[in-house]
């Protein structure tokens, strides 16, 4: 039996051709590609022979089968990219219109949760794979992307390579948090899971990062074997980490660098959920003076 590879048009061509002039990480071309594909789809043409209308009709039609905000406004950046920089015709997006995202606050554990999480996790590289989230408060990317030589037990800190934005960072390493990682890499080196100058994580292959969803997948788990009612992700041990850090006065300018934010309003909003840190606020109603 043969199989047949559809070739590749030369539309998609361009636009991957357009992408990689502008240096747009593999992650971010894939979903563009993948935007302009199912628009296709609906379409039943080539997506260049699309008119206002129709980009009008679709994105009805990806309202009324109840996509939520944030994947419709990344599918108009997609479909933004293919007719403004590869066709060249941005008015065709005239009645295409992003929509507001409802501001939702970020779900944080307690101390004791986060105790109760990392102790329910039974696999080792796991759990020290969550510690690292927690006790560094980085990204779940950020966290599969680490390699051995990212440790530096000299200065207490983890390099980040190219994190979010592509930019390269520092995050803290305490000293628990080294010492978990010194037993996780006794445990790997010990069982010849672990390579030479390799991940930190490695998945079954070795050759191989841990990938997210195995991670997503662990932490899942572990918020159910530890009886955790929260809608508990891998984003939510660095929500902990941060408003944990907040609510023991460390500074806010100094969180946004460790988050590896750009903008303190981001860091700022851990401000609304560490509410230790809002309780000991005196209110101006505590000051009057009886007239």
């Amino acid at each position: 039996m043969t199989s047949t590879i559809k070739p590749v048009t030369p539309l998609r061509q361009r636009m991957i051709d357009d992408m990689r002039m502008r240096k747009l990480s593999p992650k971010t071309q894939a979903g563009y590609i993948r935007v302009v594909k199912r628009f296709a789809g609906f379409l039943g043409r080539s997506p260049d022979t699309a008119s206002v209308e129709d980009l009008r009709s679709y994105q009805l039609h990806l309202v009324d089968h109840g996509i939520s905000p944030i994947s419709l406004n990344a599918t108009l950046t997609g479909l933004k990219f293919l007719f403004e920089t590869t066709l060249d015709h941005p008015e065709l997006l005239a009645k295409m219109h992003a929509v507001h995202v409802p501001h939702k606050l970020p779900v944080v554990l307690s101390h004791e949760e986060v105790a109760r999480l990392l102790a329910a996790t039974d696999n080792l590289k796991h759990q020290t794979a969550l510690s690292v989230a927690y006790g560094a408060g980085l990204r779940v990317s950020e966290v599969v992307s680490l390699k051995i030589s990212d440790i530096d037990s000299q200065r207490m800190t983890l390099r980040i390579e190219q994190g979010k934005g592509s930019k390269d960072r520092y995050a803290m390493l305490s000293p628990v948090l080294l010492e978990r990682l010194r037993a996780w890499w006794k445990f790997a080196h010990a069982q010849g899971k672990m390579r030479q100058g390799g991940w930190l994580f490695p998945g079954l292959d070795p050759i191989d990062p841990l990938s997210t969803r195995q991670l997503n997948r662990a932490i899942h788990a572990a918020a159910e074997a530890a009886r955790i009612d929260k809608r508990v992700s891998m984003h939510t041990l660095r929500h902990s980490f941060a408003t944990h850090l907040l609510k023991q006065k460390v500074d806010i300018r100094v969180i946004q660098v460790l988050l590896g934010h750009k903008k303190l309003e981001t860091t700022a909003l851990y401000a609304q959920v560490a509410t230790d840190v809002l309780r000991e606020v005196v209110s101006p109603i505590e000051t009057l003076q009886p007239v």
